[in-house]
């Protein structure tokens, strides 16, 4: 006789009168199967320990003294002192939890003798982690989930409310309470998550197989380092559906490709437009796809486009600094421009730390008479770093002591550790649901173009990296005017070009707030605009997707909040904005240029080679 085991017996026929939906989906219904495929998932979660493992035992990988851990516990020891050092504190502190335990045992006991489930607070957070039914309608995880909402407002209350706390101490309290929270958090594990545990169940435990099959690969991706998949990669190639605008490498050396773009219009504008993007991360985020495409819109409006392809730098390139980056690459490229072109002045458009580079470039080139940049805008662009975000959390003296070590040993630093950081500022939104997603419910992610560029990371210069940790985000030395660079003293007050500065009002890396404030410190006019949406989505808005809006203003002054209330909101995008505000500078057109002109031989098509470079 054959065994049954839920919908079909093991010789696979049909049960007869067997209803799928009168089954708890909660029920194991095949328990030597589950217990196969677990100690299955258990021997792919140990090959993923030996890839980890593995290269520390080596030697190719040592872990820093001052990582995150060792500064998250210094740091959140100080909240901890204020908090027990006084008995009526602790009292305060223990009486506000429990008082909101009471309330959730109150109704789980309530749900779970039948009746319906009791109202929660309105001041309950409500969050996407919980969007299934059961976390309401069932109460295991109901109580789970109160408890766990409770619990991380009351340690996030515990930050606020802790008096004696210097700003960066509590600043950097903030952050590790909401790393800590989001880790901690019932959606994150197979036996807390009710999504999870109806896969497993249902499943039988090959969801957790393939998950941690796929922990093993990353891991193994990564050299040791998780490299968390957010795409499938597969679907994705440079040159082939990604960085398509047609265009030749004109120039080339140790640090950088300069390309430039085919005409797409019979006239283009007299000036050049010169963008210098993030060295952080690959140029292609302004030409994605042809639909997506800045660098591609910008040529269609007349634009002859020249762009700086970084290299992704080794240990040949330890010693490239800032004054390097400025001669080999800005300056490199302007000089390509005006043999390419015979024009010897252009618009810049610089991109993030592009942008930072740019403006100390442009304050040089002011104290040297270098005029050949008439024009400059600053897409999400900081020039001064009090009020730079959460990335500031890792940059204190010990924490730049350890890099600085790392970096010296290799010549760089590895793009995995600026790959974390940036997905640590948002770990609700870039880590943790793929973590469930990817390890717990063994599901491949969807193709995302966006996504594949964030995990194409880019090392770093050693030097480069720690004149830009020290100068920007440590001493804010370029807002001061205490940046040297070139051997000279440079200020921004010395940059009277027209000035177009863009921030995005949901920036995590250039905050809005910063940006606006790094309007003030220009010796010239300054038009600052505010897009919606965040650092990426906010810039890279194609006007014909008609999604955002922008807003312009009074003149920048000494409040950001006073500006952002008196704003003039526009819908969709900013780039045809701010097209019109660089015709406003100069219109004359004439006729289209081929990459090159007549003075330099392609040297390879668009996207070049260096962008082609992977970690």
């Amino acid at each position: 006789m054959a065994e049954k085991t839920g919908d079909k017996d093991t010789s696979g026929r049909e049960i007869p009168g067997f209803d799928p939906k009168s089954v708890d989906p909660y029920l194991v219904r095949d328990p030597q199967a589950l217990a196969m495929n677990l100690a299955r998932a258990v021997e792919n979660l140990g090959k993923a320990a030996s890839e980890w493992l593995e290269p520390r035992e080596r030697g190719e990988i040592s872990e820093s003294a001052a990582n995150p851990v060792t500064d998250m516990v210094a740091t959140m020891s100080k909240v901890v002192e204020y908090w027990v050092s006084d008995p009526h504190r602790t009292l305060e502190a223990q009486s506000l939890l429990f008082s909101s335990y009471i309330g959730i045992w109150t109704r789980t006991l309530h749900q779970v003798s039948g009746q319906p489930p009791e109202p929660e607070p309105e001041t309950f957070p409500r969050d996407k982690r919980f969007s299934d039914e059961d976390w309401t309608k069932n109460p295991f995880f109901a109580f789970l989930r109160q408890t766990y909402s409770v619990t991380s407002s009351w340690a996030d209350k515990l930050v606020t409310e802790a008096d004696g706390l210097d700003d960066q101490t509590r600043h950097k309290a903030a952050f590790y309470v909401k790393q800590i929270s989001a880790a901690l958090s019932p959606a994150n594990f197979a036996l807390t998550n009710p999504e999870v545990y109806r896969e497993t169940v249902a499943t039988s435990g090959a969801n957790l197989v393939a998950g941690m099959k796929m922990l093993a690969e990353d891991i193994a991706a990564g050299g040791g380092e998780l490299r968390l998949r957010h795409t499938d990669a597969s679907k994705f190639a440079i040159g082939r559906n990604m960085a398509l605008t047609p265009g030749k490498v004109v120039a080339q050396n140790d640090l950088c490709e300069v390309l430039q773009y085919e005409p797409a219009t019979e006239t283009v504008l007299k000036r050049p437009l010169l963008i210098v993007p993030p060295w952080i991360n690959k140029f292609y985020i302004l030409d994605l796809n042809p639909e997506k495409s800045f660098i591609k819109w910008c040529v269609d409006q007349g634009h002859s486009v020249f762009v700086i392809s970084w290299v992704n730098p080794d240990a040949r390139h330890a010693e490239k600094d800032w004054e390097a980056y400025m001669r080999e690459g800005v300056d490199y490229a302007l000089d390509t421009i005006q043999k390419a072109t015979g024009e010897r002045q252009v618009n810049a458009v610089g991109y993030c730390v592009g942008g930072t580079l740019l403006a100390a470039v442009l304050a040089y080139h002011a104290q040297t008479n270098d005029d050949r940049i008439v024009s400059a805008s600053f897409l999400t662009t900081q020039v001064d770093f009090t009020h730079a975000g959460d990335l500031k959390v890792f940059v204190d003296e010990e924490q730049i002591d350890a890099i600085e070590k790392e970096m010296n040993a290799t010549g760089y630093l590895h793009g995995s550790r600026m790959a974390s950081a940036f997905n640590m500022l948002r770990a609700s939104e870039l880590i943790w649901p793929y973590v469930v997603s990817n390890y717990l419910k063994g599901q491949q992610p969807l193709p995302f173009d966006l996504l594949y560029w964030n995990s194409d990371s880019t090392r770093m210069a050693a030097a480069n990296h720690a004149y830009y940790l020290r100068n920007c985000y440590l001493s804010n030395n370029l807002s001061k005017g205490e940046m040297e660079l070139g051997g000279k003293v440079i200020s921004l007050k010395d940059i009277t070009i027209p000035v177009y500065n863009l921030a995005t009002r949901e920036d995590h890396i250039a905050p809005a707030k910063s940006v606006f404030l790094g309007s003030s410190l220009f010796g010239g006019q300054v038009d600052f605009v505010m897009s919606g949406s965040g650092h990426i989505a906010g810039v890279v808005n194609p006007p014909d997707k008609q999604k955002y809006q922008y807003w312009t203003g009074k003149k920048p002054g000494a409040s950001f909040d006073d500006w952002a209330a008196e704003a003039t909101e526009a819908k969709g995008s900013w780039w045809p904005h701010w097209h019109q505000w660089v015709e406003a500078k100069q219109d004359e057109r004439v006729a289209a240029r081929k990459p090159g002109g007549s003075a330099l031989n392609a040297i390879a098509d668009a996207p070049g080679s260096y962008v082609l470079q992977r970690v």
